[in-house]
């Protein structure tokens, strides 16, 4: 089957990426606070904030090179984020409002995708769950199940991407990245 090679690539890349990597985190849980809450409206506004091109590592800060762009498009009502932007492993993933919800799908080099609903917000972290998907079986394909974006300062942003497989979480296919804006 032609999404076997394309999931091995993936996990293999997400793999070498994180070889060096401290154990990565559990997904955050309920209670995690940081900062005060806020809204989908204003969630959105934060990730519309981000446009323009990013740099930084993954795994860690000083881990392999990782470019990110995020780009507003659709006449503002849309932020179209492009992880290692004309590579093989060119992966995009779109942020959008759906009436109160703040939604995101994510086209993943796995060849499915999972679309994420935000759980809880602040003013520094947004937190994303699963809600779905298309191109997977969520009980048993390798897939990205949930995300987190944290702002630790002024023109930083730490993503981290969960991934499941066999019906469970997956660590090693969890994606860290650690990005810095570029300057221009």
């Amino acid at each position: 089957m032609r999404l076997v090679p394309i999931a091995a690539a993936c996990v293999a890349l997400t793999l070498a990426a994180c070889s060096t990597a401290p154990p990565v985190p559990a997904a955050p849980s309920a209670s995690a606070s940081a900062g005060a809450p806020i809204d989908a409206k204003a969630a959105f506004a934060r990730l519309k904030a981000l446009d323009g091109a990013w740099s930084g590592g993954i795994g860690k800060p000083d881990g392999p090179k990782a470019e990110v762009v995020y780009r507003v498009t659709g006449a503002g009502s849309a932020v179209m984020e492009t992880q290692f932007p004309g590579t093989a492993h060119e992966m995009v993933t779109v942020y959008h409002l759906d009436g109160k919800d703040l939604l995101l799908t994510h086209y993943c080099a796995a060849g499915n995708q999972p679309r994420m609903k935000l759980a809880r917000a602040t003013e520094n972290e947004l937190v994303f769950e699963f809600a779905g998907g298309t191109n997977l079986d969520a009980a048993r394909d390798f897939h990205m199940h949930d995300a987190t974006m944290r702002f630790p300062a002024r023109d930083r942003v730490e993503a981290t991407w969960y991934s499941w497989g066999g019906g469970k979480p997956d660590p090693n296919g969890t994606a860290r990245f650690f990005l810095s804006r570029k300057a221009g």
